[in-house]
């Protein structure tokens, strides 16, 4: 008959001894019935469910009908079989997995008898380990290992190590250039505002660039006001904007970031593309000090023996505005190559337009709230993706978006 939680009549410390040596009594006879996983899950769930275990049993039918005197007693002997089941039931759960593993391995004959031969040697029986149950399993997990023909010796398969983006690696080195000369890193959302994206920096409305041949905004913003209206940053000036709103002079930031425009595809032009731009802003800053600060940085990124020429630009946020060159680092500025042949790289004129920079606009400081009589600064701005072009001498910009590991495991 399967042990059933009698309900005492005496709870005297007598009858309490008798009724607790039948349950444990009945809780070895049925922990020895245990050779499975599914007969630990009946096992665990018949003395330790929480409805009508025998544990929740013993709750009710001892503890709650005890007269009060006796309820001290009662409820010490119930905590002490309640520990004794659960850490049954737990030593129960390691043996059961031992046998799932041992049956696998076709040793199950003689488990609880003695000791048991196998091809490869003896799996002593549970009670023969000094060490217990868990050392037990471990020798039926080690004897699984050698069946299936696995040597734990051998070096586990490593996965490969990543490396960084040879355009994510170019932006990081222009970042560190100019971190070295004391510029904090600053960074803001791609999903910009009009405001930010273009009327804060000097855009006037009919500018090209707020056309959607050259932008990608976003649906359905008709109804709001043109400020509000949402895009695509086109470029990373609007955390210029940002951070000189919430910065007083000086300023020296440099801001790397993702840009979009409604470009297609091509070997030189993308619809997503990366920016590294950067603004000074102090008292008695001179184009001279732009001038500088782009030599040393471009020594920096390409060598010393770089030089660099300016021309006279235009861009809505600064004035006056420039791109600068720097001499080819393929040929050296001269235009061909050792062999006589042009250099592709500079379209053998000697020189590579690298960046746009100028003095900013005195009318963006209005935005601001920056005194123009008092600050100057400059600011500059150059694609990542194309440096990265002409540093590692690929001819295609969609090569580096493509997703080609072979091709990108040439930079690493």
């Amino acid at each position: 008959m399967p042990y059933t939680v009698p309900k005492l009549t005496d709870f005297s410390t007598g009858a309490l001894d008798s009724a607790a040596r039948e349950l444990l009594s009945a809780l070895e006879q049925e922990s020895a019935a245990v050779s499975s996983e599914n007969d630990w899950k009946v096992y665990r769930d018949r003395w330790m469910a929480r409805k009508n275990g025998i544990l929740t049993q013993l709750n009710d039918l001892w503890l709650k009908a005890a007269p009060g005197p006796n309820k001290r007693d009662v409820g010490q002997r119930v905590n002490e079989l309640r520990e004794t089941v659960t850490t049954k039931v737990e030593q129960r759960r390691t043996m059961a997995e031992a046998f799932d593993l041992a049956r696998k391995m076709n040793v199950v004959t003689g488990l609880d008898a003695g000791s048991t031969a196998t091809p490869r040697g003896t799996l002593r029986s549970p009670g023969e380990s000094k060490f217990g149950p868990k050392a037990w399993v471990g020798d039926v997990r080690k004897l699984l290992l050698e069946s299936e023909g696995l040597d734990i010796t051998l070096p586990g398969i490593r996965r490969p190590i990543g490396a960084e983006h040879p355009v994510i690696k170019t932006m990081n080195e222009i970042v560190g250039v100019f971190r070295n000369l004391g510029y904090s890193v600053e960074e803001g959302p791609e999903i910009e505002t009009d405001y930010y994206n273009f009327e804060a920096l000097n855009f006037p409305p009919d500018h090209p660039a707020r056309d959607t041949q050259d932008t990608l905004f976003i649906a359905g913003q008709e109804s709001k006001p043109l400020r509000d209206r949402l895009l695509l940053r086109t470029h990373t000036s609007p955390v210029q904007i940002r951070t000189m709103q919430k910065m007083r002079p000086p300023v020296r930031i440099v801001i790397p970031g993702r840009v979009h425009r409604n470009d297609p595809p091509d070997a030189s032009h993308s619809p997503m593309f990366h920016q590294v731009e950067g603004l000074a802003v102090d008292t008695n800053i001179t184009f001279g000090d732009l001038k500088g600060t782009l030599d040393h940085a471009m020594k920096a990124l390409f060598g010393a023996s770089v030089k660099t020429h300016f021309r006279p630009s235009f861009f809505p946020f600064t004035e006056p505005s420039a791109e600068m060159f720097v001499s080819c680092f393929i040929c050296g500025g001269e235009g061909r190559l050792r062999d006589g042949q042009g250099c592709r790289t500079c379209k053998l004129t000697g020189w590579i337009e690298i960046l746009g920079c100028g003095m900013v606009d005195p009318n963006v400081y209005g935005f601001v709230d920056y005194d123009p009589s008092k600050v100057s600064g400059f600011a500059f701005g150059m694609g990542a993706d194309r440096i990265a072009l002409l540093k590692y001498g690929v001819d295609d910009i969609q090569l580096f978006f493509n997703g080609d590991v072979r091709f990108l495991e040439q930079f690493i």
